[in-house]
């Protein structure tokens, strides 16, 4: 990501959540807590998947990935966030900044193909249990497990590096709080068609492609799942994909708002609250607590440790 000779900017201000400064300590207190809870939340999960023998099959492995990729994913933005709030450290280098965007932005694009392959796992196991053990042995999994995160990294080079390329001679201030793609696009001072271009073609396929694939991959499940007789069965059927579905929900829609039209806007940064802390910071309760397997294990460890000896 080489800068052009003609930019002398060589440092971005953050504005983060400047207008609200008559509340920053509740903003500071409110995503110190985000972010506790988070990584806490997520170490929990990767901890008893971990641990627990009876845990220890594909779709937990593939939970405990996306645990670790989530605490990975806030920890770019949150903790730069919150000195931002709580010591006015604002200023970011050119270079941090673009690898902030970059890093961050590559995590996002490992998520969206995470959650595609979660809910493939899903769907062999509904629709063709007899030979989803022999499909998804180990070496399947690490495999799929490492093909999103070699795929994000790979193909968010091409709008960073047009992006990076882009002449900045000032201003320099992001009325984000966090470097991203369109906030440094509106920066420069020369054209960003072609970035702004290849930021929205890359989104297609980092977002709207996946996206689809899990609509498609939940139509041809809630397909089968309706011609099961036993209430149980589709009841259990059901209960293995509801997190996934809130979760991908949430996600998906913030990030389709943002991306697709990388123009920015004032509110791009709310709605980044809500991909960046705020559901990677339900992400544990949404999978323990509408899991029974994963509250079976949570009550037995509970039992034990409240246990007389």
């Amino acid at each position: 990501m080489a800068q052009k000779n003609e930019s002398v900017v060589r440092e971005f201000i953050l504005m983060a959540f400047v207008d609200l400064h008559q509340i920053q300590i509740f903003i500071f207190l409110l995503f110190l807590m985000t972010y506790i809870i988070c990584v806490l939340g997520n170490l929990a999960i990767i901890t008893v998947v971990k641990t627990e023998r009876s845990l220890q099959n594909p779709m937990y492995f593939f939970i405990s990935v996306f645990s670790t990729l989530e605490i990975i994913f806030v920890s770019v933005t949150v903790p730069k966030l919150l000195a931002i709030l709580i010591a006015q450290n604002n200023r970011v280098s050119f270079v941090g900044c673009f690898t902030q965007m970059y890093v961050f932005n590559s995590l996002g694009v490992t998520e969206c193909y995470l959650l595609v392959v979660m809910v493939f796992d899903r769907y062999l196991a509904i629709n063709n249990p007899l030979h989803y053990p022999t499909i998804m042995t180990h070496t399947v999994c690490v495999g799929l497990a490492i093909f999103p995160w070699i795929f994000g990294f790979s193909i968010i080079l091409i709008p960073a590096i047009f992006t990076a390329q882009l002449e900045f001679c000032g201003p320099n201030v992001i009325d984000h709080f966090f470097c991203d793609l369109a906030p440094l696009q509106n920066l420069a001072c020369s054209d960003a068609f072609i970035s702004s271009i290849s930021t929205s073609s890359a989104a297609i396929i980092d977002v709207v492609l996946p996206f689809f694939i899990i609509i498609g991959f939940y139509v041809k499940i809630i397909i089968t799942v309706t011609k099961i007789k036993s209430k149980d069965g589709k009841q259990k059927a059901f209960s293995t994909c509801s997190s996934h579905i809130i979760i991908a929900s949430l996600f998906y829609g913030a990030a389709i708002i943002v991306y697709v039209k990388p123009k920015g806007s004032n509110y791009d940064k709310y709605l980044a609250f809500m991909y960046t802390a705020f559901t990677p910071t339900i992400n544990p309760f949404i999978y323990t607590f509408r899991n029974r397997d994963v509250k079976k294990v949570f009550r037995n460890s509970l039992n034990r440790v409240m246990r007389p000896t």
